[in-house]
């Protein structure tokens, strides 16, 4: 079995072990550059803005105010704007790769990065009230409010941190006027059809947020760009295989249920906001990796840069095959035309239908791009690593992966179990996403030579 499953489990964490380390030498080293290496390479500020973005975004669990609610597409949108404004801040500084947005001017390579990543974070969040998208709420622009002013509070006054905040400040402005006509919230349904095949909501609502389809991608040269092969033919034999394995397999939590005890784990672990669920796991391992802080800028923006176009081209996927789901696929059973495909009006699937068609899988395609992403970024395909989730008023459960493609396996399986998707809207989304970070791989984020 690739993982184990572990309740309430806590980690032990080679960053602990790598800090210490880390502190040895500098004792050993010459004082004067002791300062410099000991904060670039244990400053949090990125993690902690990720955390504060993702709490603001999103319903985070446990957060002590709660965030604007959005859905995972849209918040990805969001996190992906922060995301890159804090890349480009740290470049500015940094200078050594290429920057997401060009014609930033340079930062004075002494200027604080903590500075530039806190204002770069809180400026593109505050800043996103600008029509049609709407602001978060007051409560949470507050909170961030205190939350910038007390990262500042902890910075020496000077030009270091004047310089800082500066190169926050126009990484911020120029990512809000680059997005400001990106087709977010200009409004958009998902074309409902009446034959046998074709999407109709269930229940009878139209994703309000179909207009991730037309989103203008972040990386990517159209919405369109990865365009996946389709749903099998409904009256093919790929088509009634996977019709039946959805049936039998991704029913209610019932004593006569066909999943094993495994598959139901699975099915109920991959339930949770994959945006929330993965930042939170990259923090870990960024942690864990000691990465320094320039480091954790460029893995951020890439993650999450890549995870908004995985979506964006999995709903524009979603508009063009416009696909039904296993819920009206199985009701409809005696009339699609297969012979192998049998009907049962009253089948429900484990989780509720979300009100928007089968192909391809959104979830799919942001964990696919994601740890796609992260292999690429670190290198190498093996890694040992915890995915927790968290849901207020459960204990917590973990899933320990070897592998960054094991989280994607374990994802496709687990919306066929929850009685949502067919396999190949599944498979074919992690296509998608595998294809997005290959793209970004070689054209973006590029070391200078």
């Amino acid at each position: 079995m690739k993982d184990r499953i572990t309740r309430g489990g806590r980690h032990v964490r080679l960053g602990v072990v790598l800090a210490a380390f880390v502190a040895l030498i500098a004792l050993a080293a010459p004082l004067q550059a002791a300062p410099a290496v000991a904060a670039l390479q244990s400053s949090d500020a990125v993690r902690v803005w990720n955390l504060h973005a993702v709490n603001a975004l999103i319903n985070a669990p446990n957060a002590t105010i709660p965030g604007a609610g959005q859905t995972p597409p849209v918040s990805e949108l969001h996190l992906a704007m922060v995301q890159g404004a804090v890349y480009d801040a740290v470049n500015a500084i940094d200078g050594g790769h290429q920057p997401y947005l060009a014609g930033l001017p340079p930062a004075s390579p002494s200027a604080s990065p903590e500075a530039a990543v806190a204002t770069a974070a809180h400026h593109v969040l505050v800043g996103l009230g600008i029509a049609p998208v709407p602001a978060l709420p007051q409560v949470v622009r507050d909170r961030l409010d205190v939350l910038y002013a007390d990262a500042l509070a902890g910075i020496p006054d000077g030009a270091a941190k004047t310089g800082g905040i500066g190169a926050g400040a126009a990484a911020a402005t120029a990512m809000l006027a680059a997005r400001a006509s990106d087709g977010r919230y200009v409004p958009f349904s998902f074309t409902v059809g009446t034959n046998a095949g074709e999407w109709r909501p269930t229940p009878t609502v139209n994703d309000p947020f179909a207009w991730v389809a037309k989103v203008e991608p972040f990386l990517l040269q159209s919405s369109s760009q990865f365009r996946t092969k389709g749903p099998h033919a409904l009256t093919s034999g790929a088509y009634a295989k996977e019709y039946n394995e959805v049936k039998e397999l991704g029913g209610p939590d019932t004593p006569d249920s066909r999943r094993t005890e495994e598959q139901t784990a699975v099915a109920r672990f991959y339930t949770v906001n994959p945006v929330e669920l993965f930042n939170r796991t990259f923090r870990v391992i960024a942690e864990d990796r000691a990465l320094t802080l320039v480091e954790e800028a460029r893995l951020f923006a890439m993650l999450n840069m890549a995870g908004a176009d995985g979506l964006i081209n999995c709903w524009d996927d979603k508009a063009f095959w416009s696909f039904w789901r296993p819920i009206t696929a199985i009701h409809e059973g005696d009339n699609d035309g297969n012979p192998n495909t049998v009907g049962d009006s009253g089948w429900t699937p484990f989780i509720a239908t979300p009100p928007y068609p089968d192909h391809s899988s959104g979830y799919n395609c942001v964990t696919s791009s994601m740890m796609h992403t992260a292999a690429a970024f670190f290198g190498e395909e093996k890694m040992v690593f915890s995915v927790v989730r968290i849901v207020p008023n459960v204990p917590n459960v973990t899933r320990v992966y070897e592998r960054f493609t094991d989280v994607i396996d374990d994802t496709i399986d687990a919306r066929v179990y929850q009685g949502i998707h067919f396999r190949a809207a599944d498979v074919q989304a992690a296509g998608i996403g595998k294809d997005v970070a290959h793209w970004l791989d070689k054209r973006f984020f590029q070391p200078v030579s």
